[in-house]
């Protein structure tokens, strides 16, 4: 298997929307098949087929976001900021919701934490993207409470909040 296959077989490139409307690329490892972007919804709920054994260990465990320290070393992302999302979902904010854009991503938020299981609560879902959207409406209200209250012990904050909903 030649590098770049195993590097596409092991990371996955995920368009983003960043600070500004910018977009790139937010690494993550691969969790679910080669080409499962092309096989159905944008969003995965916890009983996706398409999520490969390993891939629902690194979920599970947020170890999938490991890759991302990449994004933050080139100042795509930051620790802590709103999570960015695809280019699909950003197109559907209202102008009030774009001022998330106004502040770097970050690989944990608010948002991140409150919806640590948010898989979950999709599974089983009729419509996964309509409940999808209901859940991004709570999300969005609290990445805005972020970008208007940003502080360093906000973000503090966050962070002992991450690391207690991972270890607990």
């Amino acid at each position: 298997m030649s590098e770049t296959l195993y590097v596409k077989a092991v990371l996955y490139a995920s368009p983003r929307v960043g600070k500004d409307g910018r977009l790139f690329n937010m690494i993550k490892f691969r969790t679910m098949v080669v080409g499962a972007d092309r096989r159905g919804p944008l969003v995965t709920a916890g009983d996706d087929p398409r999520v490969t054994r390993i891939g629902r260990f690194l979920r599970r465990t947020k170890l999938d976001e490991l890759p991302t320290l990449w994004n933050v070393l080139t100042g795509e992302m930051s620790l802590v900021g709103p999570r960015p999302e695809n280019p699909q979902s950003a197109a559907l904010y209202t102008e009030a919701q774009k001022r998330v854009l106004t502040v770097r991503p970050g690989i944990t938020s608010l948002a991140t934490v409150k919806y640590r299981h948010e898989e979950q609560l999709l599974a089983g879902s009729s419509d996964l993207e309509a409940a999808y959207f209901q859940i991004m409406q709570d999300k969005l209200a609290l990445e805005l409470e972020y970008a208007d209250n940003q502080s360093v012990w906000l973000d503090l904050q966050i962070i002992f909040k991450t690391f207690m909903e991972l270890f607990r």
